[in-house]
């Protein structure tokens, strides 16, 4: 699996908001149903009420790399403007 975190500094008080306009907006199941999907979840931190962290899991780098290219994920990045203040984000593995 090819693992990603995300870690999102949100505006105040836009974490939940985001989280909920992707799901109302169908994004998260559009996630769900691409071809190599392992795993897209959301983490709130309890020390930061602004700072949210996503895990993905992918098949392969290819697949993580068509899914950032499909429409539902350009419709994401243009809401991202109304509730995110920056994004942190980085590979890992699972041993």
């Amino acid at each position: 699996m090819y693992n990603i975190y995300v870690v999102f500094k949100c505006f105040d008080g836009k974490r939940e908001a985001f989280v909920e306009k992707v799901r109302s907006e169908g994004i998260l199941d559009a996630i769900k149903a691409e071809d190599g999907f392992g795993r897209y979840d959301y983490y709130f931190s309890e020390s930061d009420p602004n700072e949210l962290l996503l895990i993905e899991a992918w098949a392969s780098k290819e697949a993580q790399q068509v899914h950032i290219a499909q429409p539902h994920m350009a419709k994401l990045r243009a809401m991202k403007s109304y509730y995110i203040e920056s994004t942190t984000l980085g590979e890992f593995d699972l041993k």
